[in-house]
This record gives C-alpha cells, structure tokens and sequence, in this order.
C-alpha cells in the first residue's frame, strides 16, 4: 500500500502533505495520524526519542490528555526528493491548571517510497498565553 502523494516531492505534492498531516492532527485521534507513519517510524520530539506506530499512538494519547482544545497549523518551509520541513504553531489549554499556550515549533520528515513517514525530528517552544490572545480555531468564547 501506498501513502500518497510519495515521493519525489513537487511544491504541489508538498503541500497536498503538509494539509493532510494538519488535518490529521487536528482531528486528535491517534489511530488517524499514526497511519501516516512507517510501522518502524523514528521520532524526536522535543527530548523524547521513540520508534513505532504503537509507540506513536501512545505518544499522541497522553499528549492529547494533557493538551486539552488543541488547534493546529502547518506551513510548508521547504522540500526536496522524500523530504519536507514545516513550522508550525498550536494552541492548546493544560488540563492541570487551565494555563492557555501557544507552541511554535519545526519539523522535518523523511518519507519512504511507499510515502509514508519514517522519520519526524521536532523541536518547539511553549509560550504562556491568555485565552483572548488566541488566534487559531476563534471558539473562544466555549472554551475561555
């Protein structure tokens, strides 16, 4: 089976991409956006290092707990052959205290053959927010 659109990459099939992995994510449902992943998939993700759908799914789980209204977009940065990096910026409330955030952050993907990801390197930065200073997903009178 096949995840298209596969590489190689044109600035077209990048962002066909780059869509498809905001959706899934913002649809927070770990089956989704595991299925996007290489079954032996590597990931960094800040200081965490794991490998494997399971292991993927596990991830998203508790960070889906803890990361409550999550909200999510991604930019195409740059691309070539079976690779593409983004920057992306999401919004999300702790579930502990309430506390709003805004994350920034960048990833770079490497994808097989088949066009699914074996590889996802991400570093971010959580930044304190308000929930008026919100400006992605505007429900915020449902959730402030």
């Amino acid at each position: 089976m096949t995840k298209p659109p596969i590489p190689p990459f044109t600035n077209e099939s990048a962002l066909v991409k780059v869509q498809a992995a905001e959706d899934a994510w913002n649809s927070r449902d770990p089956d989704r956006v595991a299925q996007a992943y290489s079954v032996d998939s590597v990931w960094r993700n800040r200081d965490q290092f794991f490998e494997g759908r399971e292991a993927i799914k596990q991830f998203l789980e508790n960070k889906w707990a803890k990361e409550l209204h999550y909200k999510l977009m991604k930019e195409l940065w740059a691309y070539n052959d079976n690779r593409i990096s983004v920057r992306f910026e999401y919004e999300w409330q702790h579930a502990e205290n309430g506390q709003w955030f805004r994350t920034h952050g960048n990833e770079h993907w490497e994808f097989d053959d088949d066009g699914y990801m074996c590889r996802r390197d991400m570093s971010a930065n959580d930044i304190p927010i308000s929930c008026g200073e919100r400006r992605i997903g505007q429900i915020q009178s449902k959730n402030c």
